[in-house]
């Protein structure tokens, strides 16, 4: 079974790069979990639609630290999305990148995801261990692509 999960996410190039866009996506709307969880605990209502963020301060410390981390998603996203494109069109267009392209790419959403739990549950070392190691991920993955495209010039 190993091998097969694997296979699946080596089984071409570029799909390291592809499920790195996929996962990291996947962490942005998992960061609503919690979210939602201390906007229920803060007696969210359909009128608090009309000002989402005015019930903020109705959330407990806990869900400050979610909307703080989904809010962080974002940020985080917006980065890795291109690092993770530029490798993928570098795989693409040169082939195979060097091995450490593929294992930051597949890092980096788990490392946002332990994130996520970090700030939540306020373990501020961790966070800030698992925010620096993902943001690293992401500066190889633009290290790597741009060096393959500019090689295969």
């Amino acid at each position: 079974m190993p091998m097969d999960l694997i296979a699946l996410f080596t089984a071409a190039p570029a799909a390291p790069y592809a499920w790195s866009l996929v996962l990291a996506g996947a962490v942005v709307i998992a960061s609503i979990v919690p979210l939602g969880a201390a906007r229920s605990q803060a007696d969210f209502t359909m009128a608090d639609m009309d000002a989402p963020r005015a019930m903020f301060d109705r959330l407990p410390a806990w869900g400050k630290r979610a909307s703080w981390a989904h809010q962080n998603s974002f940020e985080s996203f917006g980065l890795h999305a291109p690092a993770a494109l530029l490798a993928l069109i570098a795989a693409l267009q040169t082939g195979p990148l060097p091995g450490i392209a593929a294992v930051v790419a597949l890092i980096q959403p788990i490392l946002r995801l332990v994130y996520i739990g970090a700030y939540v549950g306020n373990i501020a070392p961790l966070r800030g261990l698992c925010w620096a190691s993902a943001l690293f991920c992401t500066g190889i993955l633009y290290l790597e692509g741009l060096k393959a495209l500019l090689q295969a010039a």
